[in-house]
Formats: structure tokens, C-alpha cells, sequence
């Protein structure tokens, strides 16, 4: 696909619905008994791999344009699938639904696409085998296939050397099925959507600091959920709009969990102008509309605690840097380094192919912007964020820009290019 300079970016876009609630929702909504109807839920490939992984469960899932409508059976009610469960290129199906099969009384299989079976599975692997779960990497590297036998599984407290929502919420479900409550200690706060909408549902979660405590054995209970729109998709844009000129975006309906909107903060830090409006709360998941107008950006530094909130949208915000006056410097941020492609790498390569002064260090990189971007041939590594992040900087970057491998943001934003292309003076 191709992408060349653009004179300015105007008009209004609606978020799709936010992929770690979107699969949250089909997750919780299967354990809890009764309807689960939810409404703006990303209609994403990742998505729609949960789906099919609890349809073969054995739960009747309603799927329209409108709502989706899950048909929950209980916390006991799954049943063994007949065959492999496929997630798909989707680590959060992986690793999340990893931690409700330990605590069933059958076997299971589960497997995903080439990425996923690179994606390291060791840091669920070791605490729930800690818990008592019987959990092997099938080719034996700590990745998937994943073969997971249930059973009875015990409370533990865990104390995880990477900050992850996916292993805090791994290690949370499971424990609805231990004998004791189950507590994740995490060195700094990750993003916090299990716990808003478990306790939702009815279950008995604790949080204190970076640690969050669960009781076994809830009783769940269906319910209506509104899913925000992603800030993760809606990021694209808060980038655009601030560094394309003479550019004016209003971006609707944003979560902004404060797990989550590190994106937010950095680019105020920047200098960015951005008028936060309508703000609400929905199911314990603040939301506002989003005006976005051209500015003047300037290098920072991002490190420490903030990283956890904006993990996924640090491609963006090194595109974002090379349009900054100055040096903006990411660390802290080895995560990258085991997402849909190494995204230290990936970036850098790609970026000093379109002329960027940019160098990887072991946790991040070092942006030095103010150079003008040239067109290039961009290899997406079919990391939805890669070609995400690409698509923006090429819109101001010089001559001609072809993004290999584009069609891969069907994983997180299906209608991606359509809205830019409605934006594009």
C-alpha cells in the first residue's frame, strides 16, 4: 500500500471499541451466568480469535453489527473442545484464557499463528505451574503450542518481574478457581481493565498499590457493557493531527483509564495541543472526545512508570519525535522487544530507512528530530502497529511511501485506512 505527503488532516473520527476490553468482555462474559450483551466491541481479527476460542468452549455467542450477546454458563460451565484452540496472532487470547483452561477439569491445546509461536509464554507458564496447573510448551521453548491440563489449583501470592496485564489477569483468573485467594505484585502499575470488570461481574478484587487480590469462586452474573473506544487506535490520530499542518481532529468516544493514557500525557509534555471534552464514566472506564490541532512538538524523555501506559503506542511516538525540534529519548521499554515484532528494531530500521537520525539502545531508542522524512519501502513485520505508525509518518514525510504487509491492522483497526483517507485535505 501506498502513502505519499498530504497538505492537511481535518474532519471528526469515531474510535472502534478497545481490544483489551473488547476481549475481556467475551472472556468474563462465559464465566458469568445469564446474558452478557456488550455494544461497541472491536469486530478486530484478535477479537474475534476469543470468540472463536469460547464458542468451541462450548458458549453460544450472538455476533451482530450492533451487540454481541455471550450466553455465559457459569464459572464451571465450559466444556473440552474437540479440537485445537486457535488465538490466532492474538498474545491476549493466549495468555489470558490460559489462565481460565488450568482451572478446568479437562485437557487442552492451544495454539496461534507464526508470531504467537514466538511470543514467550514462560512468564504464565511459572506462575501457574507455582499454582499447581500442569502447563507444556509442546515444542519445549516456553512458547505455544501450549498444552494445558486443568485441575485443582491453589492461591498464591505472585510477585511478577514484568509489569503485564496479561499476567496479572492470567494469574487473577486462575485464581477463581484456586482454594485460597490469589494476590499479583507487579514492579509498576499495568493497565487495570480485569479488575474494573471482574468486579463488575461480581467478583471480589482488591487492589493496593501495584498488587491486585482476588477471592475464589465468585458468583458471576451477566451484564451490559459500552466498550470505549480504544486509545491504542485512537493514538494514530492524536499523532497526526498534532503533526501534520494546519491539521484539526476531533477523536470521539476515547477511553482514558489512567492505566491507560500515557499517550496523552506525553503528548501535552511535547508541547501538542489537545482539548479533552465530554468526559464520563461508563462501567468504571472513564471516557472524552478528543481535539487535536496542529503544534509545535519538542523532544522529551519517557521512562519508568509511564511506560506501562503507553507500551503500544511507542511506535507512534517515535514516528511523533522525528517531527519534534530535539531529542526525545525512550527507555525502559525492553517490553517492545517480545510484541507482534521486536518493536525496538523494527522501528529504528524503518525509520532511518525514510532518513530519521535514530538509534536503538537495549530498552528503547534516541530520536533526534527536525530532519525532514522521505518516502521508503516500510516492512510492517504484519505488526499492526508498525503499519499503523508508518501509514501517519508518511503522511509527512517526502515522496512516496509503500508499506509492506499493510493489510495486517485488520488485528486491531479494520477500517484503519478508510477513516485517514475521509481526513485527508
Amino acid at each position: 500500500m501506498f502513502f505519499t505527503k498530504v497538505n492537511s488532516l481535518k474532519g471528526e473520527v469515531s474510535i472502534p471499541g478497545d481490544k483489551s476490553i473488547s476481549h475481556r468482555a467475551v472472556m468474563f462474559g462465559s464465566l458469568a451466568e445469564g446474558t452478557t450483551e456488550v455494544t461497541n466491541f472491536l469486530q478486530g481479527a484478535d477479537c474475534l480469535s476469543t470468540i472463536s476460542c469460547f464458542r468451541k468452549l462450548g458458549i453460544e455467542i450472538e455476533n451482530t453489527s450492533q451487540r454481541i450477546l455471550i450466553h455465559g454458563k457459569g464459572l464451571h460451565g465450559l466444556t473440552e473442545p474437540s479440537d485445537t484452540l486457535d488465538t490466532g496472532n492474538s498474545g491476549t487470547t493466549t495468555r489470558l484464557i490460559s489462565g481460565i483452561l488450568a482451572g478446568q477439569r479437562f485437557t487442552t491445546i492451544l495454539n496461534g499463528d507464526a508470531s504467537i509461536q514466538t511470543r514467550p509464554m514462560k512468564r504464565i507458564i511459572t506462575p501457574l505451574s507455582m499454582m499447581g496447573a500442569d502447563i507444556t510448551s509442546l515444542k519445549g521453548n516456553d512458547c505455544a503450542p501450549l498444552r494445558i491440563c486443568g485441575g485443582q489449583l491453589h492461591g498464591i501470592p505472585y510477585k511478577s518481574p514484568v509489569a503485564s496485564a496479561q499476567v496479572k489477569s492470567c494469574v487473577l483468573l486462575a485464581g477463581l478457581y484456586a482454594d485460597a485467594p490469589t494476590s499479583v505484585t507487579e514492579p509498576v502499575l499495568s493497565r487495570n481493565h480485569t479488575e474494573l470488570m471482574l468486579a463488575g461481574f461480581g467478583a471480589h478484587v482488591a487492589s493496593s498499590g501495584t498488587t491486585a487480590t482476588i477471592e475464589p469462586e465468585p458468583d458471576l452474573n451477566g451484564m451490559k457493557i459500552e466498550v470505549p473506544g480504544d486509545i491504542s487506535s485512537a493514538a494514530y490520530f492524536l499523532a497526526a493531527g498534532l503533526m501534520i499542518p494546519n491539521s484539526e481532529i476531533l477523536i470521539k468516544n476515547v477511553g482514558i483509564n489512567p492505566t491507560r493514557d500515557g499517550i496523552l500525557r506525553v503528548a501535552k509534555e511535547m508541547g501538542g495541543d489537545i482539548t479533552i471534552l465530554n468526559e464520563k464514566t461508563s462501567g468504571g472506564e472513564p471516557t472524552c472526545d478528543l481535539l487535536v490541532r496542529s503544534s509545535s512538538l519538542k523532544g522529551v524523555t519517557i521512562g519508568g512508570k509511564i511506560i506501562p501506559t503507553l507500551i503500544d503506542e511507542i511506535p507512534m511516538i517515535a514516528v511523533m519525535a522525528c517531527f519534534a525540534e530535539g531529542i526525545t529519548t525512550i527507555k525502559d521499554a525492553q517490553e517492545l522487544k517480545v510484541k507482534e515484532s521486536n518493536r525496538i528494531d523494527t522501528v529504528v530500521t524503518n525509520l532511518k530507512a525514510m532518513g530519521a537520525h535514530i538509534e536503538a539502545t537495549d530498552d528503547g531508542m534516541i530520536i533526534e528530530g527536525g530532519y525532514p522524512l522521505h518516502g521508503a519501502v516500510i516492512d510492517s513485520h504484519l505488526d499492526h502497529r508498525i503499519a499503523m505508525s508508518f501509514a501517519i509518518g508518511a503522511l509527512g514525510a517526502d515522496g512516496e511511501t509503500r508499506i509492506e504487509g499493510a493489510e495486517c491492522v485488520k488485528i486491531s483497526y479494520p477500517e484503519f485506512y478508510q477513516t485517514l483517507e475521509k481526513l485527508i485535505q
